[in-house]
């Protein structure tokens, strides 16, 4: 059963379109303590960089969990007394989920294994978000709007996304789709 005080908003644009901004604006009109769930990694001199942006713009005072992997496990770790929680980003969460255990060799069956897990693992996500006192808003990237990936890894990723993004919209109470930093809701309100 959900939680009457809690809902769960995606939140969904292309690269820079002000998804991250909304987010973080939709947190701040909540009154009470603000988390954030971090997934990026830091595997090179460019993310380091982005990430310490992330940081730098954040207030001192919310609560920033950094995980790439266990994005239920962060969950539970935001106090209940917390209003909203902000995971930034699950496109990154999928890449990271992908990454960990893809190879070129897997067939067709081994990778639609690998999809049902990761989706266990959203699904296992999304209850949790349910049951939680505080809003989750979960920032997502679009990525099926541009050209076909060339690789099959590319093309896994873009389809694993696309469908992660259509169950989380299906379990969402609001979605939105941000372009040129202004949002279009699709279901559910501001």
């Amino acid at each position: 059963m959900k939680n009457s005080n809690s809902s769960l908003v995606l939140i969904m644009g292309g690269a820079r379109s002000g998804k991250s901004r909304l987010a973080e604006e939709r947190a701040r009109k909540l009154i009470g303590p603000i988390a954030y769930i971090a997934t990026a990694g830091i595997l090179d001199d460019e993310m380091a960089m982005r990430v310490k942006m992330h940081r730098d713009s954040r207030p001192k005072e919310w609560l920033t969990i950094e995980e790439r992997f266990d994005l239920s496990g962060a969950l539970e770790r935001v106090p209940n007394d917390y209003a909203a929680v902000i995971v930034d980003c699950l496109t990154l969460w999928l890449s990271n989920s992908l990454l960990e255990r893809y190879t070129e060799n897997m067939s067709p069956a081994a990778l639609a294994l690998l999809e049902r897990e990761i989706h266990i693992q959203l699904e296992k996500f999304c209850f949790i978000a349910g049951q939680s006192p505080f809003h989750t808003i979960v920032v997502a990237n679009e990525v099926g709007c541009g050209i076909v990936p060339e690789s099959k890894l590319g093309r896994l990723f873009r389809d694993v996304a696309g469908r992660a993004n259509q169950y989380l919209a299906s379990r969402a109470d609001s979605v939105c789709l941000v372009v040129a930093g202004l949002p279009l809701y699709l279901k559910g309100e501001a």
